[in-house]
């Protein structure tokens, strides 16, 4: 592909957690490996499919944003380290010891650490009135069940740097850090890779009475688009949490999400105008995400919303929809 500052992520889609949380950790991994390039992305609704696009100052080509993505992503996966520790199941105490320790160590331009650890948790937010655990974010939906810890799925994954060799002896195709990365973006996925994922994809919902076989078979087992999980390891940093009163307790509050008797969601915007990835958060914090219309003057096109569910022991994020057809079914 020829050099452009404009590139259309075909691989990532609009209404896939997944995919979002993968655009703000390409806009993050960027930031830490090319901030001369001062990446920006929008989303471009005139040409369909509905597809973001990255933006930068300099001529690039896909083969250099999909490098200096793995070089970013090197960085920050330094900062995955949790002790070993596999399940988010903090003390109040040693979550507010990490936080602090976090806080201390960081500055204007090395936050992530902190930005990550952050986005995990608050001291303040406890299951019970016992205290003895801190409730995680709402984004974390593997708590040992079937073997799947999150923490210990945090640290390995970005340190992954590609997944296992496609296919067998002569035929084996062996992937550089690089070409996993720019297939999430620059292609649709195809989900070929027996590598660890967080139940961010929608496609990951499989379910018996879906299927033409059982779904724990790995005949059917659905596998994933490893560097978009890669990438969506670094957005998370992205969701702040935040304590809020609910219900008479202190309970966790994540940037775009609502926790109703109902369930959780979590909604991002569909915005025209190249924004950079402080502004993107800026955007995931208005008070006025939800409200239809209301930020139109921000360039917004729409507003996706996703669904957490239950599916038997496991969790999963829908597919999102447009707000107002979320909040039909809300109503209904």
């Amino acid at each position: 592909m020829s050099p452009a500052s404009r590139h259309r992520l075909e691989g990532l889609e609009p209404d896939n957690l997944l995919a979002f949380l993968a655009l703000l950790g390409l806009l993050r991994a960027l930031e830490l490996s090319r901030p001369e390039w001062h990446p920006r992305a929008y989303w471009d609704v005139a040409r369909g499919p509905l597809r973001p696009v990255l933006t930068t100052r300099q001529v690039t080509t896909p083969a250099q944003v999909a490098e200096s993505a793995a070089t970013g992503l090197e960085i920050a996966a330094q900062s995955h380290d949790f002790d070993g520790r596999k399940d988010l199941n903090y003390s109040p105490e040693e979550s507010r010891n990490l936080l602090a320790k976090a806080a201390e160590t960081a500055s204007l331009t090395r936050r992530y650490r902190a930005d990550l650890v952050a986005a995990l948790m608050s001291d303040a937010a406890t299951k019970d009135e016992k205290n003895v655990a801190v409730t995680p974010t709402p984004l974390c939906l593997l708590f040992g069940q079937g073997h799947q810890h999150f923490l210990d799925r945090l640290a390995s994954v970005p340190r992954q740097v590609a997944p296992p060799p496609r296919g067998k002896g002569k035929h084996a195709v062996n992937l550089s850090a690089s070409e996993c990365l720019a297939e999430a973006l620059f292609q649709p996925w195809h989900r070929n890779d027996p590598t660890f994922s967080f139940r961010w994809d929608s496609a990951e919902d499989v379910r018996y009475a879906l299927m033409a076989g059982d779904p724990t078979d790995s005949a059917f087992k659905a596998g994933t688009q490893h560097g978009a999980n890669r990438l969506a390891a670094l957005g998370l940093a992205e969701i702040i949490l935040v304590p809020e009163i609910r219900a008479g307790r202190v309970r966790p509050s994540v940037v775009g999400g609502v926790s109703t008797p109902k369930g959780f969601s979590i909604a991002w915007p569909i915005w025209q105008e190249a924004a950079t990835l402080s502004a993107v958060r800026a955007l995931l914090s208005h008070p006025d995400l939800r409200k239809e219309g209301a930020l139109l003057h921000f360039g917004f096109d729409h507003v996706m919303v996703a669904e957490r569910i239950s599916v038997g022991k496991f969790m999963n994020f829908t597919r999102g929809r447009p707000l107002s057809a979320w909040h039909e079914a809300v109503q209904s």
